[in-house]
């Protein structure tokens, strides 16, 4: 089939982004076409179509979020505006969909997280008209985030946030599946957040060899890595005091990802906290990247070459829809410390894993648990391979071939199915 893959930003590091990428590339070995659409991609990105006005950071776009989740009741007028924003975007995107001609549609979190009220609006438009199997991926819902508690366009949320039965839901964890079905009446697949574990992970090689010396980092240093954005929930001052604990060992804590979508206060804070416990914190999102490439005068490495020159990653999230850097950080074969998310205890930790975990703070037992896996490397291989064969049996692509599958073959049979309106 040919299959469009929307949302408001397909590109970079995000969970999402991701997640979608991995969907696409099991599409294409199942003998799918996969074209994505969406309001940012990667520039390299060779099969998708780029609608600016499709992503959540444009100027009445974010708007609309701010006015829709400033307080409670309703508020006609604003529902009245959003609504009418729907009806302009899907007009625009009708030509995009009659050039595609999908015959499903993968929304990726854009029926989920209400970042693009009106997107969401205009995607279950052009659904409707065109009769068209539809899945959605949903990897944040409304009620997962403070933010959005309160509301004055509530109907939207209950009716398009995600949309009804037509549509195959996929959550990511057992406990949004239940919470969907509970608040909304809505039946959903679970689909975990997985990686393609029967890959290798990449290696030492000319290009990344000299990582730390570009970053300035030597090759005495402990360096701890944390491959996450720099938002609250993902307690990087959690990571900070591990570093401070550890500071015999001369370390220093790298962040890889940018702040993200919820402004620099939570990073300048960290810069402060860092100072005063005489931490060397580094943000290092300049350069690392999804991609290898040159920017300027510098490298940008992958993902990938900071995990392998890293000694530990660090991931004391305070929430998580599932886990991205958990799975990575298992791939690429290195130990772990995790925070005791509700995710992470519901669907991760019942399968066995042998990570180091942090509740609250960074404890005598939390230190211990760290250095007794950086000085013991007959312990460590033993711990990484233990946690890698979990992670390919409960999290591997055999997942996600098996339920994108069903999830296919549910959505032809409910459009067929469903009464569509006249």
């Amino acid at each position: 089939m040919r299959v469009v893959m929307a949302s408001t930003r397909l590109a970079g590091t995000d969970g999402v982004s991701l997640e979608a990428a991995k969907m696409r590339e099991v599409l294409r070995a199942a003998g799918h076409e996969v074209w994505y659409l969406a309001g940012e991609l990667d520039p390299d990105e060779e099969q998708g179509v780029l609608v600016p006005e499709m992503h959540f950071a444009r100027p009445q776009v974010r708007a609309f979020t701010e006015r829709a989740f400033a307080g409670e009741g309703h508020d006609p007028q604003l529902t009245r505006e959003i609504e009418e924003a729907g009806v302009r975007l899907a007009a625009r995107l009708e030509p995009v969909f009659e050039e595609l001609r999908p015959e499903l549609l993968v929304v990726q979190n854009a029926w989920a997280i209400p970042m693009h009220l009106p997107l969401a609006l205009a995607l279950w438009r052009l659904v409707q008209r065109r009769r068209l199997p539809a899945v959605s991926h949903n990897h944040d819902y409304p009620w997962e985030r403070p933010r959005f508690a309160r509301c004055h366009v509530r109907p939207l949320l209950d009716r398009y946030f995600p949309p009804d039965h037509a549509v195959v839901q996929l959550s990511i964890n057992s406990i949004a599946q239940r919470e969907l079905e509970e608040r909304r009446g809505l039946d959903s697949l679970l689909l975990p957040n997985v990686m393609d574990y029967d890959r290798s992970p990449p290696g030492f090689d000319a290009f990344n060899a000299d990582f730390r010396e570009t970053l300035g980092i030597r090759p005495e240093q402990l360096l701890l890595l944390q491959p996450t954005r720099v938002i609250p929930r993902k307690r990087i001052e959690l990571a900070v005091d591990l570093a401070a604990e550890l500071a015999a060992r001369d370390p220093v804590l790298l962040v890889s990802h940018a702040a993200g979508d919820e402004g620099q206060d939570y990073r300048r804070g960290l810069e402060t906290y860092a100072a005063e416990r005489r931490v060397d914190l580094r943000f290092a999102s300049e350069y690392v990247a999804p991609r290898r490439r040159f920017a300027g005068q510098h490298k940008v490495y992958s993902l990938w070459d900071a995990y392998l020159h890293a000694d530990f990653v660090t991931y004391p999230s305070r929430y998580e829809g599932f886990g991205n850097a958990m799975l990575e950080a298992v791939w690429m074969n290195k130990p772990l410390l995790i925070g005791r998310y509700p995710v992470y205890l519901d669907d991760i930790r019942p399968k066995g894993f042998r990570f180091v975990e942090v509740e609250d703070r960074i404890t005598p037992e939390v230190v211990a648990g760290v250095t007794r896996l950086l000085d013991d490397a007959e312990l460590r291989q033993s711990v990484v391979e233990h946690n890698r064969a979990l992670a390919r049996r409960h999290f591997g692509y055999d997942a996600l071939r098996k339920v994108t599958r069903t999830a296919l073959e549910q959505a032809q049979a409910r459009a067929k199915e469903v009464r569509w309106p006249a």
